[in-house]
């Protein structure tokens, strides 16, 4: 059975074609520059070559358009015919209350999402977008929509409420929802799997580490707090992303520099993090080369970086009552020996150890601490998308 994800940004669309007797990768690849004239289908052939083909894809319809085109037709095809997508999973950013689990599309979750598209202007316009696609150019396949926070619905009420006014909750909703939940979900079960071990009874703390970043403490399988918040900035330092700062600073810019919400939005989420600290790079490769240089700024981003980690998994810690397991998952959490091994130097104090030789795997799975370490740490490469499709075929085998 061939099952179709589709990740639609407001940009972008990624895909995987899974083949789910084998739970191998048929086809992937993705649209880049969406809207653009210099727009591309990016295909990642089964040996990792990656092919290029260039084209003006205007639209998000445009381009799954073309996708479905290129796996059915000429020298890229690995399709017969379309007939072989028994069904599509997508990635959808936001469920917002509306929904606590992965659930087939039909015209009331479509509504559910378009609720909740004030709360992801970007991301969820473009997910109702991918949708109507498929509706059009596959009829008669079911679809599946898999929400980024549903993981993190259920979290307790003291856990996602804020302390402003309980009306501005029941008006608009504003609490904290928590993203990267499909990542989150999937590596915490993939840990248990690998251990031999389950989920319940166990305590886990899930680091889920690019250049957006967030972290989750998990019991008995359940994700009870989260570092994001209403929107994805909340929480740890991230590669353009201030992640958590003082309310009062912003409202201090506003005077200051006259900033509107726009202003305020764009700086936050494109221009800070790592990046803004550094004034280098988003990407801890180049700022790990600048800090060798002697970049104090460089460094200072770095330290900074694993410090907000740090923090919240010390919280996490303390919410738990102690960590049976940590997970490193996403490009820096599965590639990043170093700001591992820092990160976890801070809890030594708690037992924990790493051996110097298992940390040096790169997106691979692998043990990382040491047979004394009082907490298992663990490198879980994340897999969203076979996550999608999971679900995808579960909910279509009912």
């Amino acid at each position: 059975m061939k099952v179709l994800v589709l990740n639609c940004g407001s940009s972008s669309v990624k895909y995987k074609l899974f083949d789910m007797k084998t739970g191998s990768v048929s086809a992937q690849g993705g649209v880049e520059r969406l809207g653009l004239r210099d727009s591309f289908l990016k295909i990642t052939q089964p040996d990792g070559e990656k092919i290029v083909l260039e084209q003006y894809l205007p639209t998000h319809h445009d381009a799954i358009a073309f996708i479905l085109d290129t796996m059915t037709k000429g020298k890229y095809a690995t399709l017969s015919s379309l007939d072989r997508i028994k069904a599509v999973g997508h990635r959808i950013v936001h469920g917002g209350e509306n929904f606590n689990k992965s659930v087939i599309i039909d015209e009331r979750v479509i509504k559910g999402i378009e609720d909740c598209v004030e709360m992801a202007p970007l991301h969820n316009p473009a997910n109702l977008e991918g949708i109507d696609t498929i509706k059009k150019l596959l009829p008669n396949v079911p679809q599946v929509a898999v929400f980024d926070t549903a993981f993190h619905q259920t979290m307790p009420e003291y856990a996602y409420m804020y302390g402003i006014p309980y009306n501005m909750y029941e008006k608009y909703k504003i609490r904290r929802y928590g993203f990267h939940g499909t990542s989150h979900r999937y590596v915490s079960q993939q840990v248990c799997e690998k251990l031999g071990i389950k989920p319940q009874g166990k305590k886990i703390i899930t680091c889920h580490l690019g250049n957006g970043g967030s972290i989750t403490a998990i019991k008995d399988g359940k994700s009870i707090d989260t570092s994001m918040g209403y929107t994805p900035l909340e929480g740890l330092i991230m590669g353009t992303r201030s992640g958590s700062i003082d309310p009062g600073v912003l409202t201090h810019l506003i005077e200051k520099e006259n900033f509107s919400a726009h202003d305020l939005a764009v700086l936050l989420n494109k221009k800070s993090g790592v990046a803004g600290v550094s004034g280098i790079s988003q990407d801890m490769r180049d700022l790990e080369a600048a800090a060798k240089e002697g970049n104090k700024r460089a460094k200072l981003a770095l330290d900074m970086y694993v410090y907000s980690i740090v923090k919240h998994i010390g919280q996490y810690m303390a919410v738990l009552g102690g960590a049976d397991i940590i997970v490193f998952t996403g490009g820096v959490g599965e590639n990043q020996s170093n700001i591992r091994k820092n990160i976890c130097d801070y809890f030594k104090y708690a037992g924990i150890e790493i051996d110097g030789e298992k940390n040096k795997v790169r997106g691979e799975f692998a043990v990382i601490s040491t047979d004394k370490s009082k907490t298992i740490v663990a490198v879980v490469p994340t897999d969203e998308e076979y996550m999608i499709a999971l679900d995808t075929l579960a909910l279509l085998q009912r």
